[in-house]
């Protein structure tokens, strides 16, 4: 065991986390997402839900502050309804980094992106359109 670090993160996903270099991406899917077919690199916390890991990752690894957008969420193209676990993400991540701005992605543009994602981490969410793309930004 290591002090200050969520026993949530497994060495497997500690060790990914520090191989990652500023602008790569790893991607945090619900229950639901084909983590297995898509995962150059699976991390499997199937016990855990997305906004606790969220904010176990966001503690150890900054955001990346040279884009845009440095979160990514799959679009349920429906502005009107919002997944209301959204909110958590935008309240996780601000408390550890400060107001960041999330970018919408269609859900195959999505597919698409995490295929070239670092890793993806397959979580036990039950939350539908609660998956979620971090880029690594710059240790300082």
């Amino acid at each position: 065991m290591l002090k200050n670090i969520s026993p949530i993160l497994s060495p497997e996903l500690l060790k990914i986390l520090m191989e990652m270099g500023h602008g790569d991406e790893i991607v945090i899917g619900d229950g639901n997402f084909p983590a297995a077919s898509v995962a150059q690199r699976l991390v499997r916390l199937d016990g855990h839900g997305v906004p606790e890991i969220l904010d176990a990752i966001l503690r150890l690894m900054p955001l990346d502050t040279y884009v845009d957008a440095p979160v990514a969420l799959m679009d349920n193209n429906d502005a009107e309804n919002r997944p209301a676990i959204w909110a958590q993400y935008e309240d996780v991540v601000r408390r550890n980094e400060g107001d960041k701005s999330f970018e919408l992605v269609e859900r195959f543009a999505f597919y698409d992106r995490a295929k070239k994602a670092y890793a993806v981490i397959a979580t036990g969410e039950t939350a539908i359109y609660a998956n979620i793309i971090l880029k690594k930004g710059v240790v300082v």
